[in-house]
């Protein structure tokens, strides 16, 4: 048995019951945070809205209605004349909100202090071997690289290296060792076990290929000697260029990373989403969730307690990836806000 009520004919009046996306009065003056009695006077002195009437003589307002009342009630709280912005459609009223937006937004721009941008970061090259060290130090090499090095050391072995670094301290560790044999990785890894996971790079002279394949294997790389000037130089450059690509999460995070602090805090962005429920998209409501969640995670990562180097390291980095994507989101949520004419609440002092 079909039980579809039939269509309403036009200029009926609508049921009290039916068009579930019409809002009475009282919903709509809950959803934009208004006396009923204000948003009355508003149609009976203005006409902002023509909502139908329900039999019982209820005001129907339509999700266009909705949108264009939250609108309008956005840019009263701004200071905007009601009697200025009742003669105005939505598109008006749209040009209306984003020239504030902008001109919001060059304020707050001259306001804040855009901070040079970071030097390019040194690679930071542990050398073991004191040959090795000499050779580095050749200004003609350090040209070829393209970028700023930092040399430590140079030392005398694995275990003078271990005494004087720490992993976060460094980006490779390049080691000179005339002769490869069959336990030079475990040897090393047992005098420096904390440099152990530290990329590495060997200039060799005397090796069997099973030695090389083996630590080729294990990720080390290998220039066998004697080699010009110029084919070390290329070597380095090699290896500076594999530092640079490496993806993020094998970076030493920075604790400041050069973020910018939050713009809003959590009641300016309960504000915004309870504003942005009103109209027919979404997006805005779900960013500002967003970026609670991210900011409470940022923050978070940043108090937890650390049991070791690198679990704090785990957690500097953490807060970082968290800081940069709730600037991201920042920006996406004026971009949002932008297109769905809606007013961004002011920044957090």
């Amino acid at each position: 048995m079909n039980t579809t009520p039939p269509a309403r004919p036009p200029g009926e009046r609508a049921t009290d019951t039916e068009a579930p996306s019409l809002h009475r009065s009282g919903a709509v003056a809950r959803m934009l945070r208004m006396p009923v009695a204000t948003l009355r006077v508003w149609e009976r002195r203005y006409g902002l809205t023509r909502p139908e009437l329900s039999p019982s003589g209820q005001r129907l307002y339509s999700a266009d209605d909705v949108r264009r009342l939250a609108l309008i009630k956005q840019l009263t709280d701004l200071g905007h004349a009601i009697g200025s912005l009742a003669p105005l459609d939505m598109p008006q009223l749209q040009r209306v909100a984003a020239t504030h937006a902008q001109a919001l937004t060059a304020t707050q721009g001259e306001r804040a202090v855009v901070a040079p941008p970071p030097p390019a970061r040194a690679w930071r090259v542990g050398v073991i071997g004191a040959t090795l060290g000499r050779r580095l130090r050749q200004p003609g090499l350090q040209r070829r690289l393209g970028r700023p090095v930092q040399l430590l050391g140079p030392f005398d072995d694995a275990a003078q290296a271990a005494a004087a670094l720490q992993p976060a301290d460094l980006d490779a560790l390049l080691v000179h060792e005339p002769r490869l044999h069959a336990g030079w990785q475990a040897a090393f890894d047992a005098a420096a076990p904390a440099l152990a996971a530290v990329p590495k790079a060997v200039l060799y002279r005397f090796a069997s290929d099973a030695v090389c394949e083996t630590l080729a294997a294990g990720g080390t790389a290998l220039l066998r000697e004697p080699q010009p000037d110029v084919v070390v130089a290329q070597w380095l450059c090699s290896l500076s260029a594999a530092a640079a690509a490496r993806p993020p999460e094998m970076e030493a995070p920075r604790v400041d990373g050069g973020v910018p602090p939050r713009r809003w805090d959590d009641a300016a962005l309960a504000d915004f989403a309870g504003l942005s429920s009103t109209v027919a998209c979404e997006c805005p409501r779900h960013v500002a969730e967003l970026l609670v969640q991210l900011s409470h995670f940022e923050a978070y990562s940043a108090e937890c307690e650390h049991r070791s180097p690198a679990d704090a390291e785990l957690h500097a980095y953490l807060r970082q990836v968290a800081a940069t994507s709730r600037a991201r989101f920042e920006a996406a949520l004026e971009h949002v806000a932008r297109h769905e004419g809606l007013i961004l609440p002011p920044a957090s002092p």
